[in-house]
């Protein structure tokens, strides 16, 4: 094998460039294979030869990664990294890196997106216009569902990184009150730093920015939407299971908060008898809010970096 050209896997490459991008930055670094999708039954035979892997979705457990002698490098296209099992490939002196930061304005876009269709409804209104209902309508205008003004209102958020903040800065700019729920408490003005149930409680919109962790996972239940307000909004662009979603299904159902939307679920795609997906008053969205054009290409430019520093001999972004 050519140390100088070093062989690079791409294991599932299609979400990060389904044809809009190019792979050249990466590629010019080694022999570059990129594959759209890998099966977990493909990923051993197809980085069997490969120095350099990288993988967003595709899994990477001990045993595979135990099996691929000339692997040195693992690189995740994205912020979450419990796709590879990091003590193995730590226990091989393989360092894995991930993609911090590329997607915060997009994510905190599309968070605003769902928060603007939940309280104006402008999607419900646009296929209502095309079904006739403002041609036949007696009126100049009318509305399916009340509409609700931001100014004034509560932004609860939980998990204040980068992407947090972010939602913040657009709340402030649309003249909410901004309440937040944090590990590290910090003084800044124009927002109150609560405990996690008093963001339930006193939200008029709850937006969840929290890692995923074996201590929440599920901490959005029965008891916490049930101290919600009634004309409460709850958004999740952070991580579907952070939800009880049979307990989510059933809030709205039965209508113990305004509605939900979400562009995350606990298992994507979702199977087909998920309780989220014949819930009333609730947005689902394929997991997008990462998926912009610019996002894309920053997370791009910042995997080709990973490899680069690498092989430069300064790994950086290293997760293990």
């Amino acid at each position: 094998m050519d140390a100088l050209k070093p062989r690079i896997v791409v294991l599932d490459g299609h979400t990060l460039n389904p044809g809009d991008l190019n792979w050249d930055t990466v590629g010019e670094m080694g022999e570059l294979t990129v594959h759209d999708r890998t099966t977990p039954e493909q990923v051993a035979e197809r980085a069997a030869e490969a120095e350099i892997v990288f993988t967003n979705k595709a899994l990477l457990p001990a045993k595979t990664i135990n099996a691929l002698p000339h692997l040195r490098f693992i690189g995740v296209l994205a912020t979450g990294y419990n796709v590879v099992d990091i003590a193995a490939a730590r226990a091989r002196d393989i360092p894995v890196t991930n993609i911090p930061g590329y997607g915060t304005e997009s994510v905190a876009q599309m968070t605003f997106a769902l928060i603007l269709e939940l309280t104006q409804q402008p999607a419900l209104h646009d296929v209502s216009v095309q079904a006739g209902d403002w041609t036949a309508c007696p009126d100049f205008c009318y509305w399916k569902k009340p509409l609700v003004e931001l100014g004034g209102l509560t932004l609860g958020l939980v998990g204040y990184g980068a992407i947090g903040q972010a939602v913040a800065r657009l709340g402030r700019a649309f003249g909410m009150k901004i309440l937040v729920h944090t590990r590290t408490v910090r003084d800044e003005p124009d927002t109150e730093f609560v405990d996690c149930q008093t963001v339930f409680i006193e939200s008029d919109v709850v937006s969840l920015h929290c890692p995923l962790t074996d201590e929440n996972q599920g901490f959005v239940n029965a008891k916490l939407l049930g101290q919600m307000k009634p004309t409460a909004f709850l958004v999740n662009t952070a991580r579907g299971p952070l939800m009880d979603e049979e307990a989510l299904a059933k809030a709205l159902n039965e209508e113990q908060i305004a509605g939900a939307a979400t562009d995350v679920l606990s298992v994507e795609p979702p199977p087909a008898d998920n309780p989220l997906l014949e819930a009333k008053n609730l947005i689902i969205t394929p997991h997008i809010g990462w998926a912009t054009r610019a996002a894309r290409e920053r997370l791009m430019n910042i995997a080709a970096n990973n490899l680069r520093a690498f092989l430069n001999g300064k790994p950086q972004n290293v997760v293990n």
